[in-house]
């Protein structure tokens, strides 16, 4: 089925391109669908590079508080042309979803099917529903952007948790949820430590093993940040309790209050900085192809 619906759009694609002067003028598929991933990686790295350099802040008394990756947009927004800001940061990160989705339904990164590209495909749909929800955010903050959103933040997510706790076993299922972050958070680690990010990229294999440094440190940072929620969550469904939950943010925060968290906090910040950082690199030299299927006729 999947096959066939590819098929067609390529087909409906090359017909449009014959008939339209209009649409001869716009870029093969090929094309847009890589200016879109770009596009998307920006977007990523600009919101982790922006949660680092707050949180680095936080972490050296020059600012409020951490922040997580919606705490970074509500920031965007009350800077001058905000609202600008946003829309195009959204309509950023939903190009990223649409690359997420190549990648993860269409295999656009060539993995094939086995055990272990399919298990990295369902990452990257994962991936792809996180950053489709804090899209969707993004776009919601153009009506409710305001001081208190970190505030909102933690009770809409403890209102979410209290939902989940009525339902039958939702104690488990919100442990289920911790669990869930904690996997996610495991896996960035293992991630930062044993992929070889050079070969997705291209660029020279001097270049390639200097930015692959960048990459296992901000993996390995991105998924020690979120083991602190995932405690949080999972503690809220072992007690029955939803005002336990919290946000990113607020777990980092947390982290801060530990005995050094100061320096642990800096630390991971750093590491925060360097996965945006990563993703402009990603942005710049990715490899980047089209589905097989996807390619005109």
């Amino acid at each position: 089925m999947l096959q066939t619906i590819r098929h067609r759009a390529a087909r409906l694609g090359d017909l449009g391109r014959r008939r339209s002067s209009l649409l001869r003028r716009v870029p093969p598929l090929p094309v847009l669908i890589e200016m879109a991933a770009r596009i998307g990686y920006g977007a990523r790295g600009f919101v982790y590079a922006s949660v680092g350099a707050l949180t680095l802040m936080a972490a050296l008394d020059l600012g409020d508080r951490a922040v997580g990756t919606k705490g970074a947009a509500v920031w965007l927004a009350q800077q001058p042309f905000g609202r600008l800001w946003l829309v195009l940061l959204g309509l950023g990160l939903w190009a990223f979803v649409g690359w997420r989705i190549l990648q993860a339904v269409f295999d656009a990164d060539r993995e094939g099917s086995s055990a272990r590209a399919l298990l990295l495909r369902a990452g990257q749909a994962v991936s792809g529903l996180f950053y489709g929800l804090l899209a969707s955010g993004v776009f919601e903050l153009l009506d409710e952007v305001g001081p208190s959103m970190a505030v909102e933040d933690v009770a809409e997510n403890q209102r979410k948790a209290e939902m989940l706790l009525a339902l039958p076993f939702g104690d488990a299922l919100l442990i289920g949820v911790g669990l869930v972050v904690t996997a996610v958070g495991v896996g960035n680690i293992i991630k930062g430590f044993s992929s070889d990010f050079g070969e997705t990229l291209a660029c020279s294999e001097r270049l390639c093993r200097r930015l692959s440094l960048i990459a296992r440190t901000g993996y390995v940072a991105r998924g020690l940040a979120y083991l602190p929620l995932a405690v949080l969550v999972i503690l809220a469904g072992w007690h029955a309790r939803s005002s336990d939950v919290g946000s990113f943010g607020s777990s980092l925060d947390a982290l801060e209050r530990q005995p050094g968290g100061s320096w642990m906090l800096g630390l991971t910040a750093v590491g925060l900085a360097a996965f945006g950082t990563f993703a402009f690199v990603e942005a710049r030299f990715r490899k980047i192809r089209a589905p097989r299927d996807l390619n005109p006729l």
